[in-house]
């Protein structure tokens, strides 16, 4: 699918620097951009009707809301406004429930979508786990809170020392940070364990 996004990479927004601040600091879901300039209703449509068909459900519009969220959904297209209002309002749409099936597929599919291309710097492992947490949180699955606290954290290019206490992307795994290797990988003690595992920095969360 093409004209996914009208943003490309982070660094094409209208702030400065990879996440939208001159000194990368400033949170990625504050940079503002026109993120559905390239995308249709019909494309929306579009994305609805496959999702029902690999759900073997009927296609077809909420007769009682789609005419109010298309009307929404083409006057945010000239807007400029930042990666968390978008996941508000994707959020919103998915509530509207514009089609007769798989609403929240369909606005969290784009929500994956526009994220990635948007936060293209990220490392692929990051990047996978932070277009996650924004679908989820598009389709109701994640507060806001929680999804927040994952895209910055995912998004920070942490730098390890010995003895930072870190996690897994997903948080299921607490522990210590024990060694250093030459090739940039390091070496982790997980909680209430005496093994030590080797992982690439990307793969891990300071605490």
């Amino acid at each position: 699918m093409k004209d996914e996004s009208s943003t490309g990479p982070v660094g094409a927004s209208d702030s400065e620097g990879p996440y939208g601040g001159g000194s990368g600091e400033q949170s990625p879901l504050q940079a503002r951009a026109q993120f559905l300039k390239n995308w249709s209703w019909d494309l929306v449509i579009s994305l609805n009707r496959g999702a029902c068909e690999r759900g073997k459900a009927q296609h077809g519009f909420n007769q009682e809301t789609q005419a109010q969220v298309a009307k929404r959904w083409e006057q945010k297209r000239a807007e400029t406004f930042s990666l968390l209002e978008l996941t508000d309002f994707l959020r919103s749409c998915h509530r509207g429930a514009p089609f007769l099936f798989f609403n929240g597929n369909t606005f969290a599919d784009v929500g994956r979508r526009l994220s990635a291309a948007f936060l293209a710097e990220v490392p692929p492992v990051r990047l996978r786990e932070a277009t996650s947490a924004i679908a989820h949180y598009v389709a109701g699955v994640l507060d806001q809170d929680a999804m927040v606290e994952l895209v910055e954290g995912l998004c920070r290019l942490s730098e390890f020392k010995v003895g930072d206490r870190v996690k897994t992307l997903r948080g299921s795994t607490q522990g210590v940070l024990v060694r250093m290797m030459k090739d940039g990988r390091v070496v982790w003690k997980p909680k209430g364990s005496q093994a030590e595992l080797i992982a690439s920095p990307e793969s891990l969360l300071k605490i």
